[in-house]
């Protein structure tokens, strides 16, 4: 079978190493005119990564390796702790922060050459019960028998095949960045919760850290010359561990990525035009469950369209397969943490220590159930 892929992310070059180990002919239309490798850090929890095994990624030596899972107030006192590695030896398969770039060029790597096409960015398309035909915006035109849109939050192919337009904001933003780690944060991932929103850290391998903060934001919000003073000022009476990543910050290693979410459809697309990841059902990164519920997607569409006769009878399978697990994890993620409202109040330093610290084992019970609930391969 031949087909496009639009989008050379995570989830396009992960959907085209699966696609060509299962024997099809896979070109992928990338609009940038290089690969994009920035992006800061991205967590796999115990699914993302079984299933980056499954396609033949090899991540041993590449990032770090998680061991726990630590959720705490502003002030630094715990609250929940999760066994990571207990949930290892559950799924057979262990949660990872890796930087977006080495995972990019690892997917990449295991591609034939020439199978992306850079400065291709997809501007219209026809389909008809004989295949998809695409155009590019310079111009050039491809046809093949399938054509899965895996561009992004802003996905040209969903507005065409769809007729919808991109991701809506929520009222929330993440500041965020990969750097060198001004202390050794280990194997444990720190999730840092109070009434504004969040602030979290984790290890990335070579002396990396990934940080990110999580505030209320409005397209309206005037932009901020000097972003690492402004989050000085706002997490100013939080603990002593955010104060000394903002101490080693400057200006230039602060992005500003809004907080987004799709609905999820009920028909991940139509004849012989699919979806997957954010251009499916782009979500808040709260609960790094975005890139692994793509990841989801690839496993799923690529086993639905080894029993498929005809790629044009795909949508409906995939749609049904997908698109339960997918909307919760949206729900997940835009309900986990709230930055503004009545709703914050319960995220507050007084009543989280109020309600206490969650046993160990209770707390990896829970999200070993949530990531269960959540996937088709663990």
């Amino acid at each position: 079978m031949r087909v496009l892929i639009a989008g050379a992310g995570i989830s396009g070059l992960a959907a085209a190493r699966g696609l060509v180990a299962a024997g099809h002919e896979v070109v992928v239309l990338e609009s940038a005119d290089a690969p994009r490798l920035g992006g800061g850090a991205i967590t796999l929890w115990c699914n993302g990564t079984a299933i980056l095994g499954d396609l033949g990624v090899d991540l041993e030596g590449t990032g770090q390796r998680l061991s726990t899972l630590s959720l705490r107030t502003a002030r630094g006192r715990r609250v929940a702790e999760i066994d990571l590695e207990l949930l290892t030896t559950r799924f057979g398969s262990a949660p990872r922060v890796i930087p977006r770039g080495s995972l990019i060029s690892l997917l990449a790597g295991g591609l034939p050459e020439g199978a992306v096409r850079f400065g291709a960015q997809v501007e219209d398309l026809e389909a008809d019960r004989d295949g998809v035909r695409v155009r590019t915006r310079a111009g050039t035109e491809y046809e093949a028998d399938l054509l899965i849109g895996a561009d992004g939050v802003r996905s040209r192919v969903r507005t065409l095949v769809l007729g919808d337009g991109p991701a809506a904001t929520t009222g929330a933003a993440i500041w965020q960045g990969l750097t060198r780690a001004p202390f050794d944060p280990g194997p444990t991932t720190t999730l840092m919760i109070g009434r504004q929103g969040d602030f979290g850290f984790m290890g990335a391998g070579d002396g990396l850290m990934q940080w990110f903060f999580e505030l209320s934001w409005s397209p309206d919000d005037p932009p901020h010359d000097k972003p690492v003073e402004m989050l000085r000022r706002r997490y100013a009476d939080w603990g002593p561990l955010a104060r000394r990543v903002l101490d080693s910050l400057s200006d230039g290693d602060v992005e500003l990525f809004p907080h987004t979410r799709h609905r999820v459809p009920r028909r991940w697309g139509d004849g012989r035009c699919v979806l997957l990841g954010d251009a499916a059902h782009g979500m808040p990164p709260v609960g790094a469950h975005g890139t692994n519920q793509a990841l989801e997607d690839v496993a799923a569409l690529t086993d639905c369209l080894r029993a498929a006769p005809d790629p044009a009878t795909v949508v409906d399978a995939y749609s049904a397969r997908r698109r339960r697990r997918a909307a919760l994890a949206s729900t997940v993620a835009s309900n986990m943490l709230a930055v503004s409202g009545p709703r914050s109040l319960m995220q507050s330093e007084p009543l989280m220590r109020l309600n206490g610290t969650t046993p160990p084992r209770l707390a990896t019970l829970g999200f070993a159930r949530l990531l269960r609930a959540l996937s088709d391969r663990i």
